[in-house]
């Protein structure tokens, strides 16, 4: 009857996890790291690339920064986190162009860019340079696999609309006219808005109806409660 009563402390790991995977996931909810959301989501194939590599580093970087944040001076953690930034993404690069060459020349510019990546650089200041290794690889997981899924999804849509092929595969019929808009930055503009748009729809309607379901079952229970006192 006791344990009944205690309140079940929520994980504090899936919140981590939780918080970058869908709450915030950025670009869509967290205006960050927009450059490569704009420019390489011009195929779901590119979006995932992006995004996996973003996370490689996150991941890294955020756990090797947890792991010696007491050893770090404040004065200058700035380019230590740069450096750490940096190697990862060197090595990184090197992956992609060494096993996939296709993927390497079209990322191309904005795989280096990944240094100064605010959703990196921001989970390092506020989160992991703060936390143990195992909350800051929850927290890097969530982001990263967060920046992946919403890169792909943008990526998809402008490859289905913009050439009628998913991951290179035709999906649309031959008689399908592609839009040219959909290969600009302007596509992936519109793309991401009205991608906001529905997820945040879809979440105002599941947070109505959490609402309205315990003020059902409260009412049940004063009018049980109340017809228990009559008798």
């Amino acid at each position: 009857m006791m344990a009944s009563q205690v309140e079940k402390k929520p994980n504090v790991y899936l919140e981590d996890l939780s918080e970058g995977l869908w709450k915030r996931t950025p670009p869509l909810f967290t205006a960050l790291g927009m450059c490569p959301s704009l420019a390489v989501t011009t195929a779901a194939v590119y979006g995932m690339a992006m995004g996996l590599s973003t996370t490689v580093v996150l991941v890294g970087s955020t756990v090797l920064i947890s792991l010696f944040r007491r050893a770090i001076p404040r004065q200058t953690r700035i380019p230590i986190y740069t450096v750490a930034v940096a190697t990862l993404v060197t090595i990184t690069e090197l992956v992609l162009k060494g096993f996939f060459p296709e993927i390497h020349q079209v990322l191309g510019l904005f795989i280096p860019l990944i240094v100064v990546n605010c959703i990196i650089l921001g989970r390092i200041e506020s989160f992991a340079a703060q936390h143990t290794p195992a909350r800051a690889l929850a927290d890097s997981l969530g982001y990263g696999l967060g920046f992946t899924w919403a890169l792909t999804l943008i990526g998809a849509i402008r490859e289905i609309l913009g050439a009628g092929t998913l991951f290179g595969l035709r999906v649309m019929p031959a008689a399908f006219v592609p839009w040219a808009i959909m290969r600009t930055p302007a596509g992936a503009f519109w793309t991401m808005g009205i991608l906001v748009g529905v997820i945040t729809l879809w979440r105002q309607r599941g947070a109505a109806r959490r609402v309205t379901i315990p003020g059902v079952g409260l009412q049940r229970m004063r009018e049980a409660a109340e017809g228990g006192e009559t008798a």
